[in-house]
């Protein structure tokens, strides 16, 4: 169980002094329990630990100091209940709907999802006998006609990847509770920092903390956050078939969530920096971002975010040939399918990220040939548009 030395309703404060319990040594800093098993006192020991009789550590598999950290201060940070880590941020998105979903029971998704999760909903969960129903982010006048009688879970991303479409939290999570239906929000592109799904009506809120949350590119690694009932269903689910967060990365995470706030604050800063100067470019069809005034759902990003965030897109007039050549003459972003980095990146969504949707498929969530995303670093502003800028006019 976490606990706070220091009892504050500041994020920043929450960071950095909810902790887990030290041992003997008194730890400033929290060590890396880089075990695979523990000891038991005695016979009777371990079978009072396995029995649920006592509390006890048995296998990192199930539980780890170093992951239980980083768990303890996401559910402060979300105001959830309870949490559990995984691997990697697909397998929190795979483990919060095999935990809580059986054969027959019917999914409905927003249209506009990563890659990876559109394959999870549309090639792998059918062959459990589970489908999904794709419903259109910005039509939310049509979203009660497409429950089923089957219909368990909502699953939604807001901001989306790549399109930055929204969903109105609050709208939806009361259509799910006048329906008795779980509501999972992926909150990977926004960071506990910017939106709270949970405290405007989700039941699960996922993330990859490959992204933000590290920050720095360096780990995989993902969490799932919600009430006590749910979480238990998707513990038991995630300790049997094993995506276990490594110990170190579950340290790494939990170091890196005492920096969130300050670089949340500042990838925002230069992203609406670059999204004002570039917005009427000349070689830009249209820039996305959310707290931009041409983007149009702004005014609920702006009721539901604190800030818009650190990714936007370019769409660019050229259509492929001209995403192509601007990816080519970039000289200091990385081209990479990784965001949330230290470091500015740029991606093709349409060749790489979302590359397995049809043609169909990709313009229906308006990812278009010319489309880049460009998830903004904490460079100097200046420098990333200035490179930005360079490769646009070549």
């Amino acid at each position: 169980m976490h606990k706070n030395p220091y009892p504050s309703d500041n994020f920043e404060t929450q960071a950095i002094r909810t902790q887990s319990e030290r041992s003997p040594h008194r730890e400033h800093a929290a060590p890396i329990y880089m075990t695979s098993s523990y000891l038991f006192d005695d016979a009777e020991d371990a079978r009072a630990i396995f029995a649920n009789e006592k509390a006890g550590l048995i296998y990192s598999r199930y539980d780890n100091p170093s992951n239980d950290e980083f768990v303890d201060k996401m559910v402060v940070l979300e105001g959830a209940e309870d949490g559990v880590a995984t691997a990697s941020g697909m397998a929190a998105v795979y483990g919060a709907l095999a935990g809580t979903l059986s054969a027959g029971d019917h999914i409905l998704a927003g249209r506009s999802l990563f890659g990876s999760t559109y394959q999870l909903f549309s090639t792998i969960l059918p062959r459990f006998g589970i489908t999904t129903t794709f419903f259109d982010l910005l039509a939310p006048e049509s979203w009660e006609k497409l429950v089923t009688p089957a219909t368990r879970l909502v699953y939604v991303e807001t901001p989306t990847n790549p399109g930055l479409d929204l969903v109105d939290l609050e709208f939806l999570s009361q259509l799910c509770r006048e329906k008795n239906l779980i509501l999972v929000v992926d909150n990977g592109f926004a960071t506990p920092y910017l939106q709270n799904p949970l405290k405007l009506g989700a039941s699960l809120v996922v993330h990859t903390a490959t992204k933000y949350i590290d920050g720095q590119g360096r780990g995989l690694g993902g969490v799932i956050l919600g009430s006590a009932a749910l979480i238990e269903k998707i513990r038991f689910f995630v300790r049997q078939t094993g995506p276990a967060l490594s110990p170190f990365n579950g340290w790494l995470f939990s170091k890196s969530l005492e920096t969130l706030a300050v670089r949340m604050d500042r990838h925002c800063d230069n992203a609406e920096f670059l999204a004002n100067e570039l917005k009427n470019h000349k070689a830009l069809a249209a820039l996305t971002y959310p707290f931009l005034a041409s983007h149009p759902q702004v005014a609920l990003a702006k009721r539901q975010m604190r800030r818009g965030g650190g990714m936007l897109t370019l769409e660019l007039k050229g259509g492929l040939e001209a995403g192509r050549k601007f990816l080519d003459h970039l000289e200091m972003l990385s081209l990479t399918a990784n965001l949330g980095d230290s470091r500015s990146t740029a991606t093709h969504p349409a060749s790489t990220t979302h590359s397995k949707l049809s043609e169909a498929e990709r313009l229906a969530v308006r990812i278009t040939p010319g489309l880049v995303r460009i998830s903004v670093g904490l460079e100097h502003p200046q420098d990333v548009l200035r490179d930005i800028l360079q490769a646009l006019s070549v």
